[in-house]
């Protein structure tokens, strides 16, 4: 697994669990995946960083960044 993750790679993790399990109720909650990796996101928008350091992510954010990774990889056979 690589150590870090990029802006535009967290967007598209966050897409995938947000296509895979789309929002819910009347505030359109999002999933627990995406919601764990909502978190990173944000704080490297508002840090202005064009990347992050994988395990400074909670254990669940890492899990829904690598289950992402291993369906991209899938894809991609």
């Amino acid at each position: 697994m690589q150590s870090f993750i990029t802006l535009p790679e967290i967007e598209s993790a966050i897409n995938f669990w947000r296509q895979r399990s789309p929002s819910v109720g009347e505030e359109l909650r999002l999933c627990q995946e995406a919601s764990s990796l909502a978190t990173p996101y944000a704080l490297m928008i508002i840090e202005r960083k064009s990347q992050l350091e994988i395990s400074k992510m909670s254990e669940k954010a890492q899990l829904a960044l690598q289950t992402w990774r291993d369906a991209a990889a899938a894809q991609h056979k």
